[in-house]
C-alpha cells in the first residue's frame, strides 16, 4: 500500500480529465496541492458551472469538448458515469488511437475489456476503485492494469489516485468487485455503525448531540489508532478489552449475535452483486 508522498507525479504531460465531478474535482485538487502545475490539467466537462468551478478553484484548462481536452493529453482519467462510459470512449475512439494515451478510470463495474475495447482496442487500461473519503484526501483505492500497462503507466496512475489517499494495486481483475464490497463500499457500513452506535447511546438516556459527539470521534480515533499504531486490529481489540469488564461484555454480545458471520455475509453479497453489475455491462458492451 503507499500513499500519495511515496508516488510524485514528475513531468507527466498533460493530463485530460473527462468528467469534472466530485472525485475528479478531489483528485485535480491534490494533484494541483501536491505541485503538479495547474497548466498540464485539462477538464472536459459538459456542466458549465462546474467547468468555471474548476478554472476558478485551480486555475487548470477547462473544455466543453473531450476531444479539445485530450489533445496532446499523455494520459486520460475517465470519471463520468458508468452508463454513459460507451459513448463517451466512442467519441473519443479515433483521438485514443491516434495518441495511445494511458487510460485510467474511476467508473464502477466498467471492466478494462470493455474500455479497451469502446476505445478502439491495443490501449494500456488502468482501472481503479475509490471510495468516498477520497473527496477528503483519506480514501483509498484499489488499481488494476491490463498487461498492455508498463512500469511508467503505472507509476502514473498511482500518482494520480494517490492524490486521493492510500493505493492498493491488484492483479487480479476479478477482484475488483471484492475491492469494491469491501473499501468500495466499506465507508457505508462504517456510517451504519455509527448510525447504531448513535441509537443505542441515545436509548441509554444520552442527550443526541452528546450520543453524536462521542460516537463520531470514536470511530474518528479508532480509525486513526488504525493506521497509524502498526498494530493488528485484534492486538488493539485484545489491549482495550479488560477481563470481566464492559468491553467484554459488549465484544461477547457481538460474538454471540454473529458479527464476524454477518459481515462475511455482507461482504459477500455485494462482491456477488458487483460481479453481475460487471457481467450484465459486459453483455452490454457487447452489443
Amino acid at each position: 500500500m503507499t500513499n500519495a508522498s511515496d508516488t510524485p507525479l514528475q513531468s507527466p504531460g498533460p493530463i485530460a480529465f473527462i468528467g469534472g465531478g466530485n472525485m475528479a474535482r478531489c483528485l485535480i485538487g491534490g494533484l494541483v496541492a501536491g505541485g503538479l502545475a495547474p497548466a498540464a490539467i485539462r477538464v472536459a466537462e459538459p456542466v458549465e458551472a462546474l467547468r468555471e468551478a474548476l478554472a476558478r478553484d485551480f486555475g487548470v484548462q477547462v473544455f466543453a469538448d473531450g476531444a479539445q481536452a485530450v489533445a496532446g493529453a499523455r494520459t486520460w482519467l475517465l470519471a463520468v458515469k458508468p452508463q454513459v462510459m460507451r459513448g463517451v470512449c466512442a467519441a473519443l475512439a479515433d483521438a485514443a488511437q491516434a495518441g495511445r494515451p494511458l487510460i485510467v478510470s474511476i467508473a464502477a463495474g466498467i471492466t478494462s475489456a470493455q474500455l479497451e475495447r469502446w476505445l478502439g482496442g491495443g490501449l494500456a487500461v488502468v482501472r481503479t476503485m475509490p471510495n468516498t473519503p477520497a473527496l477528503l484526501r483519506a480514501g483509498v483505492t484499489g488499481l488494476y492494469a491490463n498487461p498492455r500497462v508498463d512500469a511508467d503507466g503505472r507509476a502514473r496512475a498511482q500518482a494520480l489516485l494517490a492524490a486521493a489517499g492510500a493505493t492498493v494495486w491488484i492483479e487480479d481483475e476479478a477482484l475488483m468487485d471484492a475491492v469494491t464490497a469491501v473499501s468500495g463500499s466499506g465507508p457505508a457500513y462504517v456510517f451504519l455503525l455509527a448510525e447504531a452506535m448513535q441509537a443505542a447511546a441515545e436509548a441509554e438516556g444520552l442527550p443526541a448531540e452528546a450520543a453524536r459527539t462521542l460516537v463520531l470521534h470514536t470511530i474518528l480515533g479508532a480509525g486513526r489508532m488504525l493506521t497509524e499504531s502498526g498494530e493488528a486490529p485484534a492486538e488493539l481489540r485484545r489491549r482495550v478489552t479488560s477481563p470481566g469488564g464492559t468491553t467484554q461484555a459488549a465484544i461477547e454480545t457481538f460474538e454471540a449475535g454473529g458479527f464476524r458471520e454477518l459481515v462475511a455475509r455482507a461482504i459477500h453479497a455485494a462482491t456477488e452483486r458487483g460481479r453481475q453489475l460487471s457481467e450484465k455491462g459486459s453483455e452490454k458492451g457487447s452489443e
